[in-house]
């Protein structure tokens, strides 16, 4: 199953390890998108920017 995430909230500001797992996961500029294979470590990441973020199951 895949998911798309989308950046909506700036990474101005914000702890180190928020900012350097938001680049990890390609999004670095307010509402870029990007569609990742969903496994363990992406719901990590995703877990840790949650705030940030958005996020949509595609089938």
């Amino acid at each position: 199953m895949k998911i798309e995430i989308t950046l909506k909230k700036s990474l101005i500001g914000r702890k180190q390890n928020q900012v350097k797992t938001a680049h990890a996961l390609g999004l670095r500029k307010l509402n870029s998108s990007v569609v990742k294979e969903r496994n363990e470590a992406i719901d990590g990441m995703v877990n840790t920017i949650a705030h940030l973020v958005t996020v949509k199951e595609i089938a």
